[in-house]
């Protein structure tokens, strides 16, 4: 099909439904329907069974499979730590240390747990409230303040690293688009994410300087009169209970090497995977064969030392397998029809229209921007950083090939724009875990976060005009 304005209307409905209908995994499909629909004539039955083809020709591509498999994987890795105990053990081990005893160390505390737990943002939210909660209360620092810390250093964390769920969904996405080495261009866009960076270095400058806006100044001195939350507002959890269980010193908590060491093996494995893949050289190694590995290993230790210590049986751990495999399979889905989109969208040439258009019409140094700007608009809307990427990604990546850019940097824009939007969005799933975590009110958080995250997003936006210049 030449490319024409019929191009980017796959990509259109599957925004615009998903902005309306939060549905992000049947706006999507509709979006590959109405792709084959194009292709066959404008014959909807015709469209319809070749969508179905298509979604089920992803899984004849090594690549995208392996990705697919890794993101159920790690699903159950995560409910594995979980249920052998490893995130309590993890917790009470860093309450047990002593280490805080001012209200700027539990601040750091929030900030530094958000840095070393990368393996998915809601553990890293829920880990981060459960020690720094009654930490913040003791010390009299705001509980917005707390959910703020650790939302700004959840997904912008994970986002950078390529060994959990999210790296899997960007690689997977950017193999989709016919890159051949996704992962190599994932790493090259790490340093040129500017959203995630600059939530993390701010979050870590309000922690270290105490700068707060007028919203969280604002709670700030009503938390050192005394009030943990404003009057008349309510906490999404009541903590009182919860405080109760975790004053009982006498319980026997599970170590915490029960989740330290599945990671370390992830991490260990990752590099060798890469090695042997691309026999010697870790730049030329495969990807998603060795996150795939990777997860593999973290689940075969986490195994083991369960079996160790009698901790569980096999069928007990198979329950667990599948139910964290479970869990991730709405995930798993957004990724298989990402991937058709982005298959779909190659056939009507979506990405050599929007090329042509944008070459013509919008100066080369603002296409990152705009990028930016614009999954930074569908991520707020639809409250989903991977839905946006599912969408934007298959679209930035053909512009920057067709016109010649750089690829790592339109797509860091695209991948910013999301995380920015997810932020800001008072209806995404971290933002309303970030509330749960802290016990603070849902809209208090978001009121008191908005002005950091809207102060990053401009830092951000700048920031892809100065690099547009440079690269």
């Amino acid at each position: 099909m030449e490319p024409s304005w019929y191009s980017i209307l796959p990509p259109i409905l599957a925004i615009v439904l998903a902005i309306w209908s939060k549905q992000v995994i049947l706006s999507l499909f509709a979006g590959i329907w109405m792709g084959f629909t194009l292709l066959s004539g404008w014959n909807p039955l015709t469209g319809l069974a070749a969508s179905i083809d298509a979604v089920i020709q992803v899984f004849t591509d090594p690549g995208d499979a392996r990705v697919l498999v890794f993101t159920l994987l790690i699903g159950s890795l995560i409910a594995t730590i979980e249920y052998s105990g490893g995130v309590r053990g993890f917790v009470r081990y860093l309450e047990t240390r002593r280490w805080v005893h001012t209200g700027f160390r539990a601040q750091c505390l929030a900030w530094f747990i958000g840095i070393i737990i990368f393996i998915e943002s809601n553990i890293t939210l829920l880990i981060a409230g459960a020690v720094c909660r009654p930490l913040f209360d003791r010390y009299r620092v705001s509980r917005e303040k707390l959910a703020y810390l650790i939302d700004s250093t959840s997904a912008p964390v994970c986002v950078l690293i390529p060994l959990n769920a999210w790296g899997a969904v960007i690689i997977g996405l950017i193999g989709g688009v016919g890159i051949d080495n996704p992962l190599e261009v994932f790493m090259a866009s790490i340093p040129l994410n500017l959203y995630a960076i600059l939530a993390i270095l701010l979050s870590a400058l309000v922690a270290w300087k105490n700068l707060n806006f007028p919203q969280m100044q604002a709670a700030e001195l009503r938390t050192q009169a005394g009030e943990l939350v404003w009057p008349g507002t309510t906490p999404l959890v009541e903590v009182a209970e919860f405080d109760a269980v975790r004053s009982d010193e006498t319980e026997q908590v599970p170590s915490a090497s029960y989740m330290v060491a599945p990671v370390l093996a992830m991490l260990i494995m990752m590099p060798i995977g890469l090695l042997i893949t691309g026999e010697g050289d870790l730049i030329k190694g495969s990807g998603s064969v060795a996150i795939l590995w990777a997860v593999i290993a973290g689940i075969v230790t986490a195994w083991i030392m369960l079996f160790a210590t009698r901790t569980a049986n096999l069928n007990q751990l198979m329950q667990v397998f599948m139910k964290g495999a479970g869990n991730l399979l709405p995930i798993a889905m957004i990724l298989l029809l990402a991937l058709t989109l982005g298959d779909v969208a190659k056939l009507v040439g979506t990405g050599p229209y929007l090329a042509g258009i944008a070459s013509s019409s919008v100066p080369q140094i603002l296409l990152a921007p705009l990028v930016f700007l614009v999954a930074g608009f569908i991520a707020f809307s639809v409250g989903s950083s991977w839905g946006t990427f599912a969408i934007m990604i298959p679209i930035a990546i053909p512009i920057a090939t067709t016109l010649d850019l750089s690829v790592p940097l339109l797509l860091a824009a695209a991948i910013s724009g999301g995380i920015f939007g997810d932020h800001a969005s008072p209806i995404s799933d971290t933002t309303v875990v970030a509330s749960m975590a802290s016990a603070t009110d849902h809209i208090d958080h978001v009121r008191t976060q908005l002005p950091y995250a809207l102060t990053a997003g401009g830092l951000a936006a700048v920031g892809f005009i100065l690099l547009s210049l440079w690269i």
